[in-house]
């Protein structure tokens, strides 16, 4: 069997990778507003799950033909859900909550879309594994400079590390610059500086409301500030 003969066959037309593409494009759109109002499953984690789940869907609906007939009285997709049942677990076990900031839910999500490609390839939907694949990539290397090119008038919602010097009253003045600016302080915990010496500290802050901006600028102005850096919370 030819490689142009795998990549067409049944089930994985031109119609199966438009709905693929559909279910991307709409999955995109539901995570963008999520992410605008700085949910924890923003952007990519949304777009990840949606194909996936389109993914799966055609799996189950095509890619089980070859060992079907007439007198055969079987479903083969049992096997796809108990897949993807137990592959959730493994991906539940990736996402920790750390000082308030939801972390590994990309991962999460990129593991359980393995999982779909793996079941595609291995139903002989070849054609949709490699679509699939490569609306991974778009996801991680064009969505992520696109969101963090997002106006900050748009953000609703911002969690940066801080990193400061110790016995300064750096905290009280950062907390004062906040409130100047109409920033809603919703979560405050400390945190290991990522820089600096000893004498240095460390807190995760998470800020609301609007034009946050330059809330990285600001802040990073304050007296006795060494680092200020935004905390993806889809990371990992």
């Amino acid at each position: 069997m030819s490689l142009l003969d795998l990549l067409s066959g049944p089930g994985q037309g031109v119609i199966q990778a438009v709905e693929l593409v559909v279910a991307f494009g709409l999955s995109a759109l539901v995570g963008l507003e999520r992410e605008v109002r700085g949910k924890s499953a923003g952007l990519r984690t949304q777009t990840i799950v949606g194909t996936s789940s389109a993914l799966i869907l055609l799996v189950s609906k095509y890619g089980f033909g070859d060992v079907l007939s007439d007198h055969v009285v079987l479903d083969p997709s049992r096997v796809a859900a108990q897949i993807v049942s137990g592959v959730g677990f493994l991906g539940a076990g990736l996402i920790i909550t750390r000082q308030g900031a939801v972390r590994g839910l990309t991962t999460a999500a990129a593991v359980w879309e393995v999982a779909a490609i793996g079941m595609a390839a291995g139903a002989g939907l070849v054609l949709l594994a490699v679509v699939v694949t490569v609306l991974h990539f778009v996801i991680v290397l064009v969505f992520g400079p696109l969101v963090a090119r997002l106006p900050g008038r748009l953000r609703r919602s911002l969690h940066l590390h801080v990193t400061y010097q110790d016995s300064r009253g750096v905290l009280r003045r950062l907390l004062a610059e906040c409130s100047h600016r109409g920033w809603t302080l919703t979560a405050l915990a400390s945190e290991p500086p990522t820089l600096g010496g000893a004498d240095t500290v460390g807190v995760m802050l998470t800020l609301t409301g609007r034009d946050l901006s330059g809330a990285v600028s600001t802040l990073g102005a304050v007296d006795g500030v060494t680092g200020v850096e935004v905390v993806d919370e889809e990371s990992e």
